[in-house]
């Protein structure tokens, strides 16, 4: 994995010195090592980097962190948060929907696609880009966090005006990569029913749209239904 051969052109540029380092080539050694173990392997190869092709560092407004993929059969495309089309909305996305509704007064999707926000300009970020099926978190120290979290640290240093969204303490640990000197962090409970409803409320759609609003840009349109 010398450079990702699915990367669109923007990331490759801005990346490139990453895809160098040492670190990278022992991910691809590890994903290797894992499907000849018998493990199956998700996102699909060519939906690791799909977060990053869908959403061009050119175009970047909004990042939204997640922590890995899910590791259950067809859901996981390369997006946080996101599940693919014909796949029910896990929990922690219907109460993503719920917040929505109650921000903004859109309805629920009968889908858990988030393509149409990434395509929009909002990055949908996982720490880790790939899991084992089954078991949550088995790829957090192959190395991808370091990647990552140079991701993160690019998009600051190298753009202004980014809206971060850190929802949950894993993402909140994320905040000290970013210069909140020239960018915005918003700050919440994880969206997962284990936080006790403590996401409800936060309003980071509508406060995120008011903000994009203030820096000239586009705001984003949120309604999948």
């Amino acid at each position: 994995m010398s450079v990702p051969v699915q990367i669109e052109e923007s990331w490759r540029v801005v990346l490139q010195d990453e895809f160098q380092k040492p670190y990278f080539p022992l991910i691809r050694q590890f994903i290797i090592a894992q499907k000849a173990n018998g493990k199956t392997v998700y996102p699909p190869g060519p939906l690791v980097f799909n977060a990053f092709n869908l959403t061009p560092f050119s175009e970047l407004k909004v990042v939204i962190l997640g922590q890995d993929p899910y590791h259950g059969a067809g859901q996981a495309h390369g997006l946080c948060f996101s599940v693919q089309m014909g796949i029910k909305p896990p929990p922690s996305l219907v109460n993503i929907f719920k917040e929505i509704k109650t921000d903004l007064g859109f309805e629920p999707p009968n889908h858990g696609n988030l393509e149409k926000w990434a395509k929009q300009g909002v990055l949908l970020l996982n720490a880790s880009l790939t899991v084992n099926a089954g078991e949550p978190n088995s790829h957090a120290k192959c190395g991808w966090q370091t990647f990552t979290d140079a991701v993160i640290k690019k998009i600051s240093d190298e753009k202004t005006g980014v809206i971060f969204l850190l929802w949950g303490n894993f993402a909140k640990a994320k905040k000290s990569l970013i210069d909140t000197s020239k960018h915005f962090v918003l700050e919440a409970a994880h969206p997962s029913p284990l936080s006790g409803g403590a996401f409800f409320g936060s309003k980071h759609f509508s406060k995120t749209n008011e903000l994009l609003k203030k820096e000239g840009k586009e705001p984003i349109d949120w309604n999948l239904s």
